[in-house]
């Protein structure tokens, strides 16, 4: 089965060699980073404790590891930490985040032996803890071999996922079952991985690690930095669209000139940050707005005067868009109308912001329900789109005109972040059993 997989990877890897070459000519992806990712990544050297190394897929999974990282360095000192990713948005937020934590930073390699056990013999790790669940077989299949123990750690499961890893139901079983540990967010993620064949005394729930996501000095200085520069006084209230996709960009603009052709005397007339989910829409965003005929800007260009009174900035900057929420007065969600599963609420709900978001958010299933169940966001009914810019436009109206019900909104989602937290102390609680044991 292993050689099956390792023929279909290579299969796939040259039937995507002309989106790779393309994607690498337009954006620099995959293209960054090619000798780690082949495995040639620089050695590691620790005499006193153990070295762990925590993969991040992207951004999201990097930010979210960041209380993890700093308790795994709190509680053994001795250990040294050295963080992948395999997105280059994730190697260059990571890049930041872990600059005070993590010893190195470098790409995840491709999933061939060879070039697994090239790094692996560099790194020479005594643990990985892999963030959410990337189940790599092959990497995971070689550190078995080396006695090298493994854990995810926040593990999520999606209902898609799940589906598609029971079409090969025999050898993810034997996946798996190469992990030590599998650290889940949620009663249904547990259940999902032991259905896999996972054995059931390697399975605990430890919470979602992303409720402990707090807020970093650094972002304070780049909030502060965006509120001169833009003006964000709270005068004129900033609408805050996050993470988004196509067509949500078009839908969230065309909702905005809604807004901005009401009668001045009503509201403050509001502003509206964009910042897409990846870096690849930032041109196709700028087009849009190009033909909005709105007064906006981009983040990335050098700051001018006009910039504190235009009506929309373009965020197409990577890994400011935690700084950007204290500023909001509402954030809508994306990945939510579009069909992609949503994204995370956490992050604006710990900035204090009301939320907003579309009907779509399967990757967020428990906890949309917990904020559902606490009315701590709006959410949408699943729409068209030309009924989401209708509906999109309705909400803001309704929150922009009533302070005190954005203000509860606001509050009863803070709460409920505040009720959940933990999880990274009951996460490191139990890696402990593997983070003490001796190189």
């Amino acid at each position: 089965m292993y050689l099956i997989y390792s023929i279909l990877l290579t299969l796939g890897v040259v039937a995507l060699l002309p989106r790779f070459v393309y994607d690498a000519l337009r954006h620099g992806k995959y293209v960054a980073g090619i000798g780690e990712r082949l495995g040639r990544v620089p050695a590691v050297e620790n005499d006193k404790g153990q070295i762990v190394w925590l993969h991040c897929v992207s951004v999201g999974e990097a930010q979210a590891a960041r209380p993890l990282a700093r308790e795994i360095r709190r509680r053994f000192p001795s250990h040294k930490l050295v963080v992948s990713t395999t997105t280059l948005t994730g190697q260059r937020v990571a890049r930041e985040i872990f600059r005070d934590d993590a010893s190195q930073v470098f790409y995840f390699p491709f999933d061939w032996g060879c070039t697994v056990r090239r790094a692996l013999r560099a790194v020479k790790p005594d643990t990985v803890l892999i963030m959410e669940t990337e189940l790599w077989p092959g990497f995971l299949r070689e550190c078995r071999k080396q006695k090298i123990r493994t854990a995810i750690v926040n593990g999520r499961l999606s209902e898609n996922s799940f589906r598609r890893y029971r079409l090969i139901r025999k050898f993810i079983s034997r996946v798996v079952n190469d992990l030590d540990l599998a650290l889940m967010q949620s009663e249904e993620d547990a259940a999902r991985i032991l259905a896999l064949g996972l054995a059931p005394e390697r399975v605990h729930v430890t919470g979602n690690i992303k409720f402990d996501a707090g807020v970093d000095a650094s972002e304070n200085v780049v909030t502060e930095e965006l509120r001169e520069r833009f003006d964000f006084n709270g005068v004129r209230p900033l609408i805050v669209a996050a993470s988004t996709h196509a067509p949500e960009e078009r839908i969230v603009i065309e909702a905005f000139k809604t807004l901005s052709q009401r009668p001045a005397e009503s509201l403050p007339k509001p502003r509206l940050l964009i910042a897409p989910r990846h870096p690849e829409r930032f041109a196709e965003t700028a087009s849009l707005l190009d033909a909005s005929g709105l007064k906006w800007t981009r983040r990335s260009h050098a700051a001018v005067e006009s910039d504190a009174v235009c009506d929309v900035v373009l965020l197409d900057s990577i890994g400011e868009l935690r700084a950007v929420y204290p500023l909001a007065c509402v954030v809508f969600v994306g990945g939510s109308i579009a069909r992609t599963g949503g994204h995370n609420v956490l992050e604006p709900a710990a900035a204090g912001a009301c939320i907003v978001t579309g009907a779509h958010t399967a990757n967020f299933k428990a906890i949309m329900r917990a904020f559902v169940a606490a009315d701590a966001l709006v959410q949408l009914l699943p729409l068209t789109e030309s009924e989401a810019v209708e509906a999109l436009a309705s909400v803001f109206t309704k929150l922009l005109a009533d302070e005190s019900h954005r203000r509860e909104l606001a509050a009863r989602a803070r709460q409920l972040l505040e009720q959940n937290r933990g999880a990274t102390e009951r996460t490191v609680d139990m890696l402990t059993v593997i983070l003490n044991e001796p190189k």
